[in-house]
């Protein structure tokens, strides 16, 4: 990523505090003003308003304008917290959020861009339908980003002889890039945190699965009328303006093992503790995290070198994508630090009345709040550490949440990974179909036009949902 001359040296003088880092604490969110939280809604303004009020500018000048609200939250809380805590948070963000995220973005990106789907695949509803579910299917095993990093190039070029595309992708991110993935810890990263806490592997599965099943049914078959609707307005022939062969077969299929190496080292990650721990300015870091990213890089630079260059040419492979993700999500790493720390310090910290809003009159949980307060903010939030906060807010013991709050559980579970659907940053792969598909000539809903899909389809689903189970 480009940064500024002011963001280098911005970093230079918080790395210059690296003495002192290894005695930073983490910062206290209950001495936090709600106003720390602006710069996180600057950069999703910016996300949402930019590419309608200035798309030259945003296309341009999208990763200044993320160092630029990154700066906005860094200088001043090193000027008036000292550079300690600044620099700390700085650092945390890097190597603890950001490093893992991207690395393991970037393999999945590169692996996936590798395998080459062929055959001349014809966009019809029910085409369409059977990918999503094939895609969601697949989200519990490789994880959401893994599944719709590898079907969403066959479902664009399946349609790219239609005008209207755009709610193929947005129903593509509803199902694949989010719902499939909420069965096993593999699925989503918040189960896998979960998975961590000590939550059974199987747990989900047993407890969400007819919400998942009502979730993704329901979806296919709105998808489908919808579908059907502009099909027949449309007039679609099988004429395809890139025909490609007719035979089935995959290119790139080395990658297939890749993927599942990739599958192996984050369930290694979260399985195995040598508890062996490096101190890097002041962050802790496992072995078990230093292996897998190193294993990543591997498995990402053996997929350039195995992969044949047809495969990836024919899947009009190329970074643009993975760079405006990389700098967009550099930002918003950084801007929500302390917006979880407040969220973190629970009743002490000025996100206080949300909080509250999940515990009854008599101190009981409410299932129904705790399913829309972690949904609502994993919208927009990173929903792993949301699914935590609720988590260690119904008291954080695994066997409890289980058992006598089961339905607790399931409710943070359902929430955190469903509604990260309900905005374009509520979940990594989001912003990535978007890319992908606006690369590849897709001209997709801006940021709000996003969310009239998501609120017009998905949160009465919710509501509904909300009353058949969490009540």
């Amino acid at each position: 990523m480009n940064l500024s001359k002011s963001v280098r040296w911005t970093v230079a003088a918080l790395l210059s505090t690296t003495p002192l880092l290894s005695q930073a604490a983490e910062i206290d969110g209950a001495t936090l003003s709600v106003w720390w939280s602006a710069p996180f809604a600057g950069i999703l303004l910016s996300i949402a308003l930019c590419p309608l009020l200035a798309p030259g500018v945003w296309h341009h000048h999208h990763g200044k304008i993320a160092a630029g609200w990154s700066l906005a939250f860094l200088l001043p809380f090193a000027a008036l917290h000292g550079p300690e805590p600044a620099g700390h948070a700085f650092v945390h963000a890097l190597v603890a959020e950001y490093l893992p995220f991207i690395v393991l973005l970037t393999a999945l990106y590169t692996v996936a861009g590798g395998i080459y789907i062929r055959g001349n695949f014809h966009g019809s509803p029910g085409f369409n339908a059977v990918l999503m579910l094939i895609g969601a299917v697949l989200a519990s095993f490789m994880g959401t980003t893994g599944a719709s990093m590898l079907m969403v190039r066959p479902l664009i070029r399946a349609n790219d002889n239609r005008r209207h595309a755009a709610h193929v992708l947005v129903f593509f991110i509803f199902i694949v890039s989010n719902a499939g993935g909420s069965l096993t810890p593999l699925g989503d990263p918040p189960l896998f945190l979960g998975f961590l806490k000590g939550v059974e592997f199987f747990w989900t599965v047993g407890h969400i699965f007819p919400e998942t099943l009502f979730l993704v049914g329901t979806l296919l078959a709105v998808f489908f009328a919808i579908d059907t609707w502009y099909y027949r307005r449309e007039g679609v022939t099988r004429a395809d303006p890139t025909p490609d062969d007719h035979t089935f077969g995959i290119e790139g299929g080395v990658n297939g093992l890749l993927l599942l190496a990739i599958v192996g080292l984050v369930l290694m990650s979260g399985t195995w503790k040598p508890g062996t721990t490096l101190d890097l300015l002041g962050t802790p870091v496992g072995l078990e995290q230093v292996l897998r990213d190193g294993a990543l890089v591997a498995v990402t630079l053996l997929s350039l070198q195995l992969t044949p260059a047809s495969a990836r040419e024919k899947n009009q492979f190329n970074w643009a994508p993975m760079q405006e993700v990389a700098k967009l999500f550099a930002g918003i790493f950084l801007t929500i630090t302390p917006v979880l720390a407040m969220l973190q310090a629970g009743m002490g910290g000025a996100f206080a009345p949300i909080v509250s809003l999940v515990t009854g009159a008599h101190g009981q949980p409410i299932p129904a709040m705790y399913f829309w307060a972690s949904g609502l903010l994993s919208s927009f939030l990173d929903n792993a550490p949301t699914y935590l906060v609720f988590f260690n807010l119904a008291g954080g013991d695994p066997q409890v949440l289980m058992t006598t709050l089961a339905p607790v559980l399931a409710a943070i579970s359902a929430g955190s990974v469903f509604m990260g659907a309900n905005s374009y940053i509520g979940n990594a792969p989001n912003l990535m179909v978007k890319a992908i598909a606006e690369d590849r000539g897709v001209q997709m809903p801006s940021f709000f036009g996003y969310m009239a899909w998501s609120i017009g389809i998905l949160v009465p689903l919710f509501i509904v949902m909300t009353f058949l189970w969490f009540r």
